[in-house]
């Protein structure tokens, strides 16, 4: 008989592989124009999540993993600097929502998503600048190009996480997939 805890467990590294298939996937249908991907951030989304519905500890994972292991089997996004800065990136969503959500605030509900989320958001960007600024050197990146890249450019993506994870995450606790008020 397999005790709850390896359920659980065996549940959400699951879920987890779901989340990375689903990472590898959705940037298609951005039809593989960094352009559009750029501005919808497809890969963000299962991430975040990942780090919601599974926690900090496998969204950490999901996130440093997803990027990289679609370079290496896609091309896109380019491994040097671009996958790796992402890598850095993601895994800060995963760990931020996750730990955020599930471990610091003391109720999970519809605020708690949003608070975690944006903390998650503002810290990742943050992660990809200083990653980019250590892969590409001080004078190879600059403030304008991280205003652009984490803000400037991302405005749709932003929006679209801001209504869809939300959402999402509700429609789950109305399912009841994923309670509000439990902690993972």
């Amino acid at each position: 008989m397999v005790k709850q805890d390896s359920r659980d467990a065996i549940r959400k590294t699951v879920l987890s592989a779901l989340f990375i298939a689903v990472g590898l996937v959705l940037p298609f249908f951005t039809a593989q124009i960094p352009q559009i991907g750029n501005l919808l951030l497809p890969m963000h989304i299962p991430v975040l999540l990942c780090g919601f519905v599974c926690g900090w500890q496998y969204g950490i994972s999901v996130g440093a993993v997803l990027p990289l292991l679609r370079s290496l089997m896609f091309s896109m996004p380019q491994l040097y600097p671009n996958a790796l800065a992402m890598s850095a990136e993601l895994a800060t969503y995963g760990l931020v929502c996750g730990l955020m959500y599930n471990k610091l605030l003391r109720k999970q509900n519809i605020l708690s998503v949003y608070i975690s989320l944006v903390s998650a958001m503002l810290a990742g960007r943050v992660v990809w600048g200083i990653a980019e600024v250590t892969l590409l050197g001080v004078g190879g990146f600059t403030w304008e190009m991280f205003a652009a890249g984490a803000f400037v450019n991302a405005v749709p993506g932003i929006i679209l996480q801001l209504v869809f994870i939300p959402a999402l995450l509700e429609a789950l606790n109305r399912a009841g997939f994923v309670p509000f008020g439990t902690n993972n």
